[in-house]
């Protein structure tokens, strides 16, 4: 499209709520762009693990094969270790698919975006959105911003879609009030270990303590979560942190410990701590929000790139019907039970405590799966 055309619909960001969106939206013969400041492939925090509703949403869009064709290995079996007893489950059959899978977010947002591309959309990377363009009435109308060669660019459109994560400029822009916040007590330091078993997701509980490993494609994943205050020798280590981090691990968790060790990390450090858990207002005239900059959730509960996939099928789905209120008022009622979770689960109850809350967590995620197994195929990507 030419300078000034109309689109139907601007993203604003293209990873995986993003792209997903555009590429739903694409799908049904909507002309939209969509637009980061990054320049794609490149890394962005994450744990990676997607459980069983993000496998489906991926296979049902039939991306399931192509993230596998990338290298990440499909995730066949869970083990549970609570302080010190250790049980390895298979994963099931159920809605659908049959193993999980942790793909590196470069490798995840490029295939994203570039299925985005295929379904009709268009990709403009180095652009920064510093405004809205505002009809008459004051509905949204488009964005503003620069490339990064300093040019100006304007992109007028019926709707704008905030996809740019937990500190999105556009839920400023839009004003997107916070229905409901509160703040993690909790910090995650995680890293990249090679030579770990790639078919396998390990979570370790103990007392302020919650461990794992999700295989990627070139390594594994392995975290660390605990209350803030008891991961200062990590986070006072400097450069350090690495040394500190595989301590920590020799003291908290030995078997996973020693893992780490005979393996090799391979790349730095890294962290957060005391994030944000909030619901915002996703939609007005003109405008709409999806991701994490609707919807964040402390890393605890491991469902973000989940979340991502249903809210961008959801919001999808009422831009088709026009009918932007159900999308918000769908997105509450799914994520309710999880939100609660998140909470009761960063304030760390005694283990046996935790383990339940767990428990009740993955009956959770494996309903939403059910759900979203259960969603009006979308033909127009099924190729």
């Amino acid at each position: 499209m030419g300078a000034g055309t109309m689109y139907d619909v601007v993203v604003v960001g293209a990873r995986c709520a993003g792209a997903a969106t555009a590429m739903l939206l694409a799908g049904t013969g909507r002309d939209v762009v969509m637009v980061d400041k990054a320049r794609l492939p490149s890394d962005t925090v994450s744990t990676h693990g997607l459980l069983r509703g993000g496998v489906v949403q991926l296979s049902r869009w039939g991306l399931l094969d192509r993230v596998f064709a990338t290298g990440a290995p499909a995730i066949t079996q869970v083990l549970f270790d609570i302080e010190g007893d250790s049980k390895v489950r298979r994963i099931k059959q159920r809605a659908g698919v049959d193993s999980l899978v942790a793909p590196r977010r470069y490798v995840l947002d490029e295939l994203l975006a570039d299925a985005a591309v295929e379904s009709g959309a268009e990709l403009r990377t180095g652009v920064t959105v510093t405004g809205l363009l505002r009809s008459d009435d004051g509905r949204v109308a488009g964005v503003t911003g620069h490339d990064v060669n300093g040019g100006q660019v304007e992109l007028p459109a019926r709707l704008v879609i905030g996809a740019d994560g937990r500190r999105s400029r556009m839920a400023g822009l839009f004003g997107a009030e916070k229905l409901e916040q509160f703040t993690s007590p909790c910090a995650v330091f995680y890293t990249y270990v090679s030579g770990l078993a790639p078919d396998t997701y390990a979570f370790h509980i103990g007392k302020d303590r919650f461990a794992g490993v999700f295989p990627t494609n070139d390594a594994a994943c392995v975290w660390l979560i605990r209350p803030t205050p008891l991961l200062e020798p990590i986070r006072t280590a400097g450069s350090d942190r690495s040394k500190a981090f595989a301590e920590q691990l020799d003291l908290l968790v030995p078997e996973l410990g020693e893992r780490v060790r005979a393996g090799r990390i391979t790349e730095r450090l890294r962290g957060t701590a005391n994030l944000p858990n909030y619901r915002r207002r996703s939609h007005g005239p003109g405008w709409a929000l999806v991701g994490d900059a609707g919807y964040h959730r402390d890393p605890i509960t491991g469902h973000g790139i989940t979340d991502a996939f249903r809210d961008a099928e959801l919001l999808a789905t009422a831009v088709d019907q026009d009918d932007l209120p159900s999308y918000e008022e769908t997105r509450d009622v799914m994520a309710r039970e999880v939100f609660d979770l998140t909470r009761a689960l960063t304030a760390f109850p005694a283990p046996e405590r935790f383990v339940e809350l767990q428990l009740q967590l993955s009956d959770a995620l494996e309903r939403e799966a059910d759900a979203l197994a259960s969603f009006p195929e979308l033909t127009a990507l099924a190729a």
